[in-house]
C-alpha cells in the first residue's frame, strides 16, 4: 500500500499545478490582448511541394487537411508532388498538418484569390538564437499579409518592424531605423500616427515560437523590398510609455533577429529544386538552419540530408 502523501508534499504538488496553470494562461491573455484587427482571416493559397509517391499518400495528407478549422480547399498533385492549400491558416500551421502524415513539406509559392500584387520574403537571423521565417502578400492596394514563424525567442511579446536600409553589414545594428517616409512618430499598427514599418507586437509562446498571421493598411510590398526586418528583445509599447524611446522605437529593447526583404515567388512560379545562393535542394532545406551559420551546403557542421 503506497505511503500517504505529506501535507508539504501535497502542497508542493498542487501548487506546481496551479503555478503551470496561471504561467500558461498569461500567455493565452498576451495572445489575445495582442488579437486585434491586424489578425488576419482573409484566406490565402499555399503551394507546397510534397514528398508523395501514391494516390494513398495524397489521401493521408487530404485527411489531415480537409475539415480543419480555417482551411477552405485542398488540390493535390501526386505527379507533381503538389499541394495547394486555401486556408486562413499560417504556412506553418498548414505546413504542420501536412507533415503530420509523415511527409516533408516545403514551401514553395503564397497567393491570395486577387491578381499577383507582388510578395516577398526575409529569413531571419541574428547572433542569438532566435531564427525565422516571414512572408509578405500584397493582397490589395490597401492590404498586405504578413505571416511568419520565429523560434528561438524568450516567452512574450516582441516588437517587429520594419527598417529602412537592407544592411547585414553590422548584423542588426546597420539595418538603419524604423521604416518612415512621411517623417512620423512612432505608434501602434492601427494608430495613423506611426511609422509605416510599424508592425506592433508578435507574442511567443513558452516554446520560444511566434507564429503570425496579420494584415497591415500602410505596408506596401514594392516599397519594403531591399529592406530589412528586425524582431526585438521586448514589447513595444506603441509609443504608449513614458520612456524617452517611445515615440521612436517603442521602446522594445536590442535588436535580436533581421532579414533583407526580398522578392519572393507567388504561386506556380518557383520551379527551382536547388537553392543557387547557397546549393541547398528543395528536400535538404528541411534538414537545415532556415539562415544563418550551418544553413550551406558546405558547412561542414551540418550533416548530409537523409533522402
Amino acid at each position: 500500500m503506497a505511503a500517504p502523501m505529506s501535507r508539504c508534499s501535497w502542497f508542493v504538488s498542487v501548487s506546481r499545478k496551479v503555478g503551470s496553470c496561471l504561467f500558461n494562461s498569461v500567455f493565452v491573455a498576451q495572445a489575445a490582448a495582442y488579437a486585434n484587427t491586424m489578425d488576419s482571416q482573409r484566406p490565402t493559397k499555399l503551394e507546397f511541394a510534397v514528398q508523395m509517391t501514391c494516390e494513398s499518400c495524397a489521401e493521408k495528407i487530404r485527411a489531415a487537411l480537409e475539415g480543419r478549422p480555417g482551411v477552405q480547399s485542398v488540390t493535390i498533385d501526386v505527379g507533381k508532388e503538389e499541394v495547394l492549400v486555401e486556408s486562413a491558416l499560417t504556412s506553418a500551421e498548414v505546413q504542420a498538418l501536412i507533415e503530420s502524415t509523415g511527409r516533408r513539406a516545403v514551401l514553395k509559392g503564397i497567393g491570395g484569390s486577387e491578381r499577383d500584387l507582388g510578395s516577398a520574403v526575409a529569413m531571419l537571423a541574428g547572433v542569438g538564437s532566435a531564427v525565422g521565417v516571414v512572408r509578405f502578400l500584397q493582397l490589395s492596394e490597401e492590404r498586405c499579409l504578413i505571416d511568419g514563424t520565429i523560434d528561438g525567442l524568450e516567452p512574450g511579446p516582441h516588437g517587429l518592424h520594419v527598417h529602412a536600409l537592407g544592411d547585414l553589414t553590422q548584423d542588426c545594428l546597420s539595418c538603419g531605423e524604423h521604416y518612415n517616409p512621411f517623417g512620423k512618430q512612432h505608434g501602434g499598427p492601427e494608430d495613423c500616427e506611426r511609422h509605416v514599418g510599424d508592425l506592433g507586437n508578435i507574442v511567443a509562446g513558452p516554446d520560444g515560437r511566434a507564429s503570425f498571421r496579420l494584415e497591415d493598411s500602410q505596408l506596401k510590398v514594392w516599397d519594403v523590398i531591399g529592406r530589412s526586418l528586425v524582431v526585438d528583445a521586448g514589447e513595444d509599447d506603441l509609443g504608449r510609455g513614458g520612456h524617452p524611446l517611445s515615440r521612436r522605437t517603442g521602446n522594445s529593447g536590442e535588436r535580436l533577429a533581421c532579414g533583407i526583404i526580398a522578392r519572393s515567388a507567388a504561386l506556380f512560379q518557383n520551379p527551382k529544386q536547388i537553392c543557387a545562393c547557397d546549393g541547398v535542394t528543395l528536400w535538404e532545406e528541411r534538414d537545415r538552419p532556415i539562415a544563418g551559420k550551418g544553413r550551406s551546403k558546405n558547412s561542414a557542421e551540418t550533416p548530409a540530408a537523409n533522402l
